[in-house]
């Protein structure tokens, strides 16, 4: 109750415990086998082994008590019939043929379940280090010796549970490594004890040795997995492994108490010593729930009993890591290097919080010590048998550290290369190698790692999401379409797949595809209500299928989750400078404008409305102006700029500006047919007195018309590849959605004053302006 045990072991203790009562029901009443009961013992052996594997261990109790217990068979009672059947004076009694027959089935079907169990393990240990079980790497006699301390550890626990510990790995028992060590008194004591109780419990006859001899059984048994006698295990104490141990310590325990309280002399006292027991063990139980309360509680509880143990300064570390409080977790990680300098664990824990706190120079000090660490390769034999895998992280890691630097990319790949190399099947090197090629622009190569890591697991959706990324980098959008439909095969909620196979349904330019790509983004805003992202592109979709209304709701939620989401501001500015809109738009190009002061098309289509809606001329010739200063080849600025000098009636700064406009774009034909048409106005005023001729806004119009033709916002979109904590790639689509100029027409006025000495010269002039003005207007 106060130790700690798992779910596993409790399922397995369960099935265990019915397993046993199973079989004690196989003999009927007449002495003869029910196979019933041992069919059914057999699957709930088969169960509890599935469980955990101390499950098997129940077959072993089941064949003492059919021998011991139902036969009542005494060990030299046991000899002698065996002698007497050697010697040819006796045959083998028919009640022992039955037990023999029972047996047999029995320890078949546990050979059975080993061969199953081994297939399962596909014929191989789990990989331990040194610092999960320190003595199962000693050499002898340390090895044997410590082996054998650990069996009174594992009794005192039994006995005496005052200081529990989560973790007793690495350091927490140091080594027993002399036969002069005092703790070796221990070890003698405990197989002394244990060896009276055995001799007493098959030698004598009665129900005492048997409740003894059973109590041994459940005892011994089940923590034979656990010695470390016919394999190493994965750490040094463990107390969930007692579980099933310590039914059969209930059961001596109470054996003892009661041949106590029979005496007359020690009954009061019994009594006593029983309540206290339930007492103190009581109030030990409820002072352990409080160290369970969470893992920070429950390490720190451990620390108290043990500071020698890395493990736990580590998990602390991990525990405080989680509520992100990076800086006093690498305080508990610098301990756990301390505590045992050569953990490679704990220094890649110290580098991981170091980059956590973006100290990369002593992040990468820590993982280059975590690396030196590493075994070394010995040439034929495997490096996979002799390094936890978890331990190969310190290469990615790494990696991806020094890959921020865009002058250390081979660094990185040749650091991925060397992970594969030690461990081939190493899929995370594979996947973080093919993120670095596609960052390195070798797509192709970026193709194969993924491949590769295909044939290692062919389920994982993530895998089939980095490749379509690939195919996209590659210029095949079908394939890449494929395989982001693979992943969501795989997983149809995978966020990633739903959001970019969207994006490249609706690049596609194929209507046919929009209503799919439609769904996708829908689902995707249903996983990710709080993507911003997701609610613009649905009201992309939404504008290229001229839904104005849809489109703008999409928008709009998309600036309410993120104000300053650029593209989505102008995107909707722009729609509704589209639906006749003009003066909706300028509030949204404000705010724009106030996020991104240099937005040049934001301040392009500001000017656009301001000049032909709100007929601000100042106001567009600030924006004008803004775009040249950040700018000062930008045509469309420019030449807009020019416009505003017709309008301000300064024919000559017109001249002179479009001129200049001509120069940065001698191709564009409408800039020179516009700087054709201010000239002649001037040539016309020139011939009459421009003071006497209005101003004339037909050169303006088709200036106007002209001047935010090109006028384009690209949207932005994110594809971003999945695997560890810190891997992602960003990719950038364009989308051009066309923009309205709306131009007020001014008609133009004629003087009607007459002026005699010129009279010949002024009529000339304006039959020349009303013929360019009917080519402008189109009649």
């Amino acid at each position: 109750v106060t130790g700690v045990v798992g779910r596993a072991e409790l399922l397995s203790s369960i099935f265990f415990l019915a397993a046993f009562l199973s079989y004690t029901k196989s003999k009927g009443p007449d002495n003869t086998i029910v196979w019933t009961p041992i069919a059914v013992t057999v699957f709930l052996v088969a169960v509890a082994t599935l469980c955990k594997e101390q499950g098997i261990t129940v077959v072993g109790i089941c064949c003492v008590y059919e021998v011991f217990i139902a036969q009542g068979y005494t060990l030299p009672a046991l000899l002698d019939t065996a002698v007497e059947i050697l010697r040819g004076k006796g045959s083998i009694p028919f009640s022992m043929l039955q037990t023999l027959l029972k047996l047999i089935v029995l320890m078949f079907s546990t050979l059975l379940l080993v061969v199953v169990r081994v297939q399962v393990i596909q014929s191989q240990l789990p990989v331990f280090t040194r610092f999960d079980n320190p003595a199962a790497v000693s050499p002898s006699p340390a090895r044997q010796l410590t082996f054998n301390y650990l069996l009174p550890v594992n009794a005192w626990l039994l006995l005496n549970p005052s200081e529990l510990c989560c973790d007793w790995t690495m350091g927490t028992i140091p080594l027993v490594e002399s036969l002069l060590d005092v703790r070796n008194v221990a070890t003698l004591t405990f197989f002394c004890f244990l060896g009276c109780l055995t001799v007493f419990s098959l030698r004598y006859p009665g129900d005492s040795s048997k409740t003894v001899l059973m109590a041994l059984c459940l005892i011994v048994l089940p923590f034979i997995p656990a010695s470390n006698l016919f394999f190493p295990v994965g750490f040094v104490v463990a107390e969930r492994v007692l579980y099933v141990p310590s039914m059969g310590f209930c059961i001596l325990v109470a054996h003892g108490w009661k041949k106590l309280s029979n005496k007359s002399v020690l009954r009061k006292i019994s009594w006593v010593c029983l309540a206290a027991v339930l007492f103190t063990h009581a109030l030990k139980t409820l002072h352990r729930n409080w160290d369970w309360e969470s893992e920070y509680t429950l390490f720190m509880s451990a620390l108290k009993v043990n500071k020698n143990n890395a493990k736990l300064w580590n998990n602390v570390g991990h525990a405080l890591e989680n509520e992100k409080n990076f800086e006093r977790a690498l305080q508990f990680f610098i301990q756990a290097t301390q505590v045992q300098p050569d953990d490679i664990g704990a220094h890649m824990n110290v580098g991981r919080t170091y980059k956590n706190l973006n100290k990369t120079k002593e992040a990468e000090e820590s993982y280059m010590i975590a690396k030196s660490l590493m075994p070394q390769i010995i040439p034929g034999k495997k490096y996979a048998a002799r390094v936890a895998p978890n331990h190969l992280n310190v290469y990615i890691n790494l990696a991806n550290l020094i890959r921020a630097n865009e002058s250390r990319l081979e660094e990185a790949d040749q650091l991925y290369r060397q992970a594969i190399s030690m461990r081939p099947d190493f899929k995370q090197a594979y996947i973080s190698r093919g993120e670095l090629l596609l960052k390195m622009n070798k797509p192709l190569k970026a193709k194969e790692a993924y491949l590769r890591a295909l044939e290692l697991d062919r389920t994982n959706a993530d895998l089939w999401y980095n490749l379509a990324i690939v195919y996209i980098e590659l210029k095949d959008p079908t394939e890449a379409l494929k395989n982001f439909n693979r992943a969501l095969e795989l997983n149809p909620t995978h966020k990633l797949a739903l959001f970019n196979s969207a994006l490249l349904m609706q690049e596609s330019g194929d209507a046919r595809l929009r209503p799919e790509a439609k769904q996708r983004l829908l689902h995707y805003v249903k996983e990710e209500p709080q993507d911003s992202n997701g609610y613009f592109n649905l009201g992309m979709l939404a504008m290229d299928d001229k839904k104005d209304m849809e489109a703008e709701a999409w928008m709009k939620k998309a600036i309410r989750l993120q104000p300053n989401f650029r593209s989505a501001l102008f995107n909707l500015a722009l729609l509704y400078s589209q639906t006749g809109k003009e003066l909706m738009a300028l509030p949204v190009l404000e705010d724009l404008l106030r996020y991104y002061p240099d937005h040049t098309k934001g301040l392009i289509l500001k000017g656009d409305i301001l000049m032909n809606q709100k007929k601000d001329i100042v106001g567009a010739k600030t924006c004008f102006e803004k775009i040249l200063e950040l700018d000062p080849n930008n045509v469309q600025g420019k030449h807009n700029l020019c416009v505003v000098y017709f309008e301000e009636r300064d024919l000559i700064k017109a001249e002179k500006c479009l001129v200049e406009t001509l120069a940065l774009a001698p191709h564009e034909e409408y800039i020179q047919r516009h700087l054709n048409i201010v000239r002649s106005k001037i040539a016309s005023l020139g011939a009459v007195e421009q003071s006497s001729l209005p101003s004339d806004g037909t050169a303006a119009t088709e200036a106007k018309k002209n001047s935010f033709q090109n006028l384009k916002e690209a949207k932005s979109e994110k594809t971003t590849t999945q695997s560890t904590a810190d891997n992602n790639k960003e990719h950038s689509k364009n989308k051009k959605p066309t923009e309205k100029s709306s131009v007020d027409k001014e008609t133009p006025k004629k003087s009607a004053k007459e002026i005699k000495d010129i009279e010949k010269k002024r009529v000339a002039a304006l039959k020349r302006l009303e013929e360019i003005e009917r080519i402008l207007n189109g009649e």
